[in-house]
């Protein structure tokens, strides 16, 4: 067992995290995620109202009493979405952990605080981490370079922003992007995280709501296998690389492409449907370099378990057994 800031503050088994994930992060997937003893987070936005999310949030409760949030992503999009409505909705089903993303959470901090509900943002620059923990945020999940969705625009990979990001802050630090296994978990540890989150990686399990051949094109798929889209936009996002990435791609490279150029192409109606259906070429989706790691379709439990299990024999077999005896002892 290993125990971190991260798990005494939020009251978890062992510090991994599955975050937001648009179209993933429902009941089915977030419940086994908690039963593993890991933090799970339902991605308010996928309900199509916050009336639908307190019926989300219900089904969750019915199917584990372990601890588990909701994901509130704030960023533009196509049409207006009612975030207050959603952060109130979040409220009053009595959650007590959320994690936002994207831009700053500070004008909804006052009602998480009030109802007594621990906030962790997530970010992709030291600047928004220490900003975060200014504004009152419980703890930090600071995205690398790697990940998949949104990686931001500064292009700095985990190994300088996670212990770049541990040298500034001193609430708990989840590291994100580019984490998978026991070797991630690790590494996030020596960086000065407390935890890691995975969105990939959980992807690629047996409750993951999604449809078999995007688990096996995961599975199949190396670390050169994903796309960056909308950098001509300021708006980077790291998919699956696929026909349609290609042709965005494809837009943006030949100069002064718009929103409207391409929204035909990147809609969530899309990518939703790709999910869904298994036809990996229908839209756009997300997903990181960490696909790489990816070689099989394992249970919630079995993944995490395995993770702490070999987590643990790497730190006392492999680096304790890098360190020479002390002088005198065979």
């Amino acid at each position: 067992m290993i125990s971190t800031r991260f798990t005494e503050l939020f009251g978890i088994e062992h510090p991994i995290v599955q975050g937001g994930m648009q179209n993933v992060g429902v009941a089915e997937l977030v419940s086994a995620v908690a039963d593993a003893g890991a933090l799970g987070f339902l991605t308010a936005l996928t309900q199509p109202s916050p009336e639908a999310l307190t019926r989300e949030i219900a089904r969750t409760r019915g199917m584990t009493d372990r601890p588990f949030g909701v994901n509130l992503t704030i960023l533009p999009t196509l049409k207006p979405i009612p975030y207050a409505e959603y952060a109130q909705a979040t409220v009053e089903s009595g959650i007590k952990i959320v994690e936002t993303a994207g831009n700053n959470p500070q004008r909804f901090l006052p009602g998480f605080k009030a109802a007594g509900i621990k906030v962790i943002h997530k970010c992709t620059s030291v600047r928004h981490a220490v900003k975060a923990e200014t504004i009152g945020c419980d703890a930090i999940s600071i995205d690398g370079f790697e990940c998949a969705g949104h990686p931001g625009e500064d292009d700095i990979p985990g190994l300088v922003l996670i212990p770049c990001a541990a040298d500034r802050v001193g609430i708990p630090l989840i590291a994100s992007g580019g984490f998978g296994d026991a070797r991630g978990l690790v590494a996030a540890l020596a960086l000065g995280a407390d935890g890691m989150n995975m969105g990939t990686r959980f992807m690629a399990t047996r409750e993951a709501p999604i449809h078999e051949n995007v688990k096996q094109q995961l599975v199949a798929a190396t670390e050169r296998d994903t796309a960056l889209i909308f950098r001509s936009l300021r708006n980077t996002a790291r998919v699956f690389s696929n026909a349609v990435s290609d042709e965005v791609r494809s837009i943006e490279a030949a100069g002064n492409a718009t929103i409207d150029d391409i929204k035909h192409l990147v809609s969530g109606e899309r990518g939703k449907q790709a999910l869904e259906t298994g036809d990996t070429d229908a839209g756009i989706w997300s997903a990181g370099m960490v696909a790489g790691l990816i070689h099989d379709v394992p249970t919630c439990r079995e993944l995490v378990d395995r993770i702490m299990r070999e987590a643990a024999a790497i730190i006392d077999a492999r680096l304790a057994g890098m360190r020479p005896a002390p002088a005198g002892i065979r």
